[in-house]
């Protein structure tokens, strides 16, 4: 499994330290209430509105500079719309080093 990072982060803030506690502080607030909203739309079988969860969470994904995870969630978003879960378990294993890296900065 890859480990999150934040080089993107810090390539975008150009030395700015304040930048990067600002998105970071962002990342984790978002992340938080994404993955709520998504677990919340896959118990209640919305695999539609689930897979705009994911593509919210992608983008986070991407930012913490997880390029296979970021293939995954697409790939998962794409089954979501057509009311598949064999993704599901791979993408939680996601989400939990996401929160658990994000618990660490």
């Amino acid at each position: 499994m890859e480990t999150p990072n934040l080089s993107y982060i810090h390539s975008m803030a150009r030395g700015d330290d304040s930048f990067v506690m600002k998105i970071i502080g962002v990342m984790k607030g978002e992340f938080t209430n994404e993955v709520d909203e998504y677990k919340n739309n896959i118990k209640l079988n919305n695999f539609k509105v689930a897979s705009e969860n994911v593509h919210k969470i992608k983008h986070k994904i991407s930012i913490l500079g997880l390029e296979k995870s970021y293939a995954l969630a697409n790939d998962y978003e794409n089954e979501l719309k057509e009311g598949k879960l064999d993704l599901h378990n791979d993408f939680d294993k996601i989400l939990q080093i996401i929160d658990d890296y994000l618990l660490t900065i």
